[in-house]
């Protein structure tokens, strides 16, 4: 079994691979062997241009059984406060569209050509997870992948409005699209750090979320 986490810093999976020991570094990925598994660590940096570019790139020069995309998140949804670990099951770029005055064409409203090469799409479906159980146990959620993460009122109410997110993250999507174009199963597990709000830097949990994802993930790959 050979897996591939994916995640945008080292922070972010640094109890988790702890439990890994032993390593082999391979430029930003990592290597490791845990309990006959074949797990590397990809640490791709922020963002869903890095994202998707650096998974990509590791799923092109290795065959891997399934991917785990594994990192924090803010929340909308009171149900998910600090320290929740969710299964985010689709993932729309927030931001993928037009502006028209005051309002917002969505990517599918432009009708722009894409001369049959179908793509790209605002949003993107895990059609095709792992069969884990460990993964199936998990809360099921929505989100959105944005360039400038969510801190005013009115931008908050607009994208609930629009998409009715559970969670955002800054990488989800290029995640998920870079699979999907690869075609293997995958899964992106988050933890909340914090609520989606107006910037307040005390609030957040980030130590927490990140203690609460380990474990989580650790048993994901254990099953497989």
């Amino acid at each position: 079994m050979r897996i591939l986490v994916v995640a945008a810093t080292a922070m972010e999976v640094g109890p988790l691979t702890k439990a890994f020991g032993a390593s082999t570094p391979h430029d930003r990925l990592t290597r490791y062997v845990h309990r006959s598994r074949d797990i590397d660590v990809l640490l791709t940096g922020v963002g869903m241009v890095a994202a998707s570019a650096w998974t990509s790139r590791a799923l092109s020069e290795r065959t891997y059984d399934f991917a785990l995309n594994a990192g924090i998140c803010g929340s909308f949804d009171g149900a998910f406060l600090a320290g929740a670990v969710v299964n985010i099951v689709s993932d729309t770029i927030a931001e993928l569209g037009a502006e028209d005055g005051d309002g917002f064409l969505p990517f599918d409203a432009l009708e722009l050509p894409d001369d049959g090469l179908r793509g790209p799409k605002p949003s993107c479906v895990n059609a095709r997870p792992p069969d884990n159980a460990a993964l199936a146990a998990l809360p099921a959620v929505s989100g959105v992948t944005v360039n400038t993460v969510h801190g005013n009122e009115r931008s908050i109410a607009k994208v609930v409005a629009r998409y009715h997110p559970q969670v955002e993250s800054m990488e989800g999507a290029g995640f998920m699209y870079a699979c999907a174009i690869c075609d293997i199963p995958f899964a992106q597990i988050r933890a909340v750090s914090n609520m989606v709000e107006r910037r307040n830097r005390s609030a957040w949990k980030i130590p927490e979320a990140i203690e609460a994802l380990a474990p989580v993930v650790l048993r994901i790959l254990e099953t497989a």
